[in-house]
């Protein structure tokens, strides 16, 4: 249940709400002058507020200059074992949600915790896991959506459908989660939707076929089978001319002969490479093999003070005559090397040279002759027919997927129709509750001669759900139907655990209606809300509730604090905007 609608303005007149029935006045003052109304005094603005601070994005109300820097706060009932929970929310800030207590649960792990704060959709999500029980994979499901439906926004024509919240709403969206309340099948009512956005983009194609750009990205199937069975045609002529093609026998064996030599040619080169860059090494090698001194040992030791005697020079010396034996071996085999190297890459310059003079001659041969350039260009020409036929192909099918998904989505929604009108059947006992409250709730208003009574139809577009009521369509007729109906799927969800307890109408919703249904109306919800344990607000002027008053409803016990007014500081945020 709502307990506590306030705000760190100290101007702000805060709520108190109770269980039952809720009447939040709106009054005229003595003071008050034609001009003055109270159509501004806060009504729809506490509606606003509990939008806000259960997750709503934010609205100009909060953020408009005089309430930016304001802190609200909800008070609410929430499931065990949190009990009590209070949740902050402001304009200037309001990605941040603050939670007292902390309804995420505290990680043993963490040092410092995160106080409380939430995300906005953390907030959304806490929200249809704890009071609609909704799981993370219900995605058609949505807990805003819900919510529109218990408090009906003025600012959204939320009183204009009562089944859907706001008109913005895509009516399947909407009836799967008013089946979700009412205990019927949703996801079968979602399917609908589905279907219906594949049928709207089905026709947005089927309108572009007209298109000449589309014309050449797919077209149409007819056009294209004719254009297949053309092409299809020139492959086969092709395909004959080919198979029945002879290349006399020399020029086959000149065409074999000029590709072994274009590869023989290609092996010489890659071989070329090689020897080059070895040869570069082998005569880099040759530069850097000096031969070797030890002068530098005499003048090291000279420079310690050593002078080295000559048996120690003579040492010396055989050192180095045996390192300039091994220098001279060296580069007398790394000049072997070298030579053999350019002799292989000389022999090889000249076997390039003939192959390519033969390789010539050969080509020559063969473009004279003109067999095979010929049988190539048949060839190519029969590759590029194929690929133009497995383009069409292509085109083809996604045109023949288009034109039979009409046929399929018209399959697939009869099988929809037949599916959730058996689902309905199946569901007899919901179907009946719900029919049996609204009777109970219209005929206490209007009295049996009405007959009212809800229908459940599958069709083949949507689910039907309607209201009936034997009385013209006036406007607190509608309003009237909408009460009872609300209602009563706030009643089934809240026994089966799918919903809040808590229900919030604007005085909207009693706009057209007689003096007597007004009373009967509130004589009823203040009965239910007791039934049942739950707990209805609703928003009045005065004067309404001064003829529901006069046909015997007493008021008093039900009338909460602050009672608004239009004078300066009477309205909700205790100064006039």
């Amino acid at each position: 249940m709502l307990r506590e609608l306030k705000a760190s303005d100290p101007r702000f007149r805060a709520i108190s709400f109770t269980p039952g029935l809720n009447l939040l006045l709106a009054d005229r003052t003595s003071a008050s002058t034609e001009d003055q109304s109270r159509n501004a005094v806060g009504k729809t603005s506490m509606v606003e507020l509990l939008h806000f601070l259960l997750g709503a994005d934010k609205t100009p109300l909060v953020t408009r200059g005089e309430n930016k820097g304001t802190t609200f706060e909800l008070v609410l009932d929430w499931p065990e074992p949190v009990g009590r929970l209070s949740v902050r929310r402001s304009g200037s800030d309001p990605k941040k949600i603050y939670l007292d207590p902390d309804i995420r649960g505290h990680d043993p792990d963490v040092l410092i915790q995160r106080a409380g704060v939430s995300g906005v959709k953390e907030w959304r999500s806490a929200l249809e896991r704890e009071l609609f029980g909704i799981r993370d994979a219900d995605k058609v499901l949505s807990g805003r959506l819900l919510l529109g439906f218990y408090l009906r926004r003025t600012e959204k024509n939320g009183f204009a459908d009562a089944l859907r919240p706001n008109p913005q709403t895509s009516r399947h969206l909407a009836t799967a989660n008013l089946c979700h309340l009412l205990g019927m099948d949703w996801a079968l009512a979602a399917r609908y939707g589905e279907l219906a956005e594949r049928e709207q983009t089905r026709r947005k194609l089927a309108r572009a076929t007209d298109d000449p750009v589309w014309k050449d990205i797919v077209g149409k199937s007819g056009d294209l089978r004719g254009q297949l069975i053309v092409i299809e045609r020139r492959i086969a002529d092709l395909k004959a001319q080919i198979s029945d093609f002879q290349v006399v026998p020399e020029y086959e064996e000149i065409r074999r002969e000029a590709e072994r030599v274009d590869s023989r040619i290609r092996q010489l080169r890659e071989a070329d490479v090689i020897g080059r860059r070895n040869l570069a090494d082998i005569e880099r090698s040759i530069e850097e093999a000096d031969d070797p001194g030890h002068d530098y040992l005499e003048r090291a030791y000279q420079e310690m003070g050593v002078l080295l005697g000559d048996q120690v020079r003579a040492r010396f010396d055989q050192v180095e005559a045996f390192h300039r034996a091994v220098v001279r071996n060296r580069r007398r085999y790394l000049n072997e090397e070298a030579a053999a190297l350019r002799e292989k890459l000389t022999t090889s310059e000249r076997e390039r040279e003939d192959l390519g003079a033969r390789q010539a001659a050969l080509l020559r041969t063969l473009n004279e002759g003109g067999a095979l350039d010929t049988l190539t260009v048949m060839q190519g020409a029969l590759a590029k027919e194929e690929a133009q036929r497995e383009y069409l192909q292509s085109r083809l099918n996604a045109a023949r997927t288009l034109e039979q998904s009409r046929r399929q989505i018209d399959q697939e929604k009869a099988a929809l129709e037949e599916e959730v009108q058996s689902d309905i059947e199946a569901r007899r006992e919901q179907e009946q509750q719900a029919n049996l409250l609204f009777n109970r709730f219209a005929e206490y208003l209007y009295g049996d001669a009405r007959a009212p009574y809800l229908t459940f139809q599958a069709r083949r577009s949507h689910l039907e759900i309607e209201l009936k009521l034997e009385a013209d369509d006036s406007t607190g007729i509608s309003n009237m139907k909408m009460f009872c109906f609300d209602l009563a799927w706030a009643v089934i969800a809240h026994r089966a655990g799918r919903g809040p307890d808590f229900l919030v109408h604007d005085s909207k919703i009693y706009d057209g209606v007689d003096e007597r249904q007004v009373a009967r109306a509130l004589e009823l919800a203040a009965m239910v809300a007791q039934e049942e344990g739950m707990q209805y607000v609703v928003t009045m002027n005065s004067d309404d509730l001064v003829k529901a008053e006069r046909m015997g409803f007493d008021a008093m016990p039900y009338i909460i604090e602050p009672k608004l007014d239009d004078s300066e500081a009477g309205g909700l945020f205790g100064f006039r905007f």
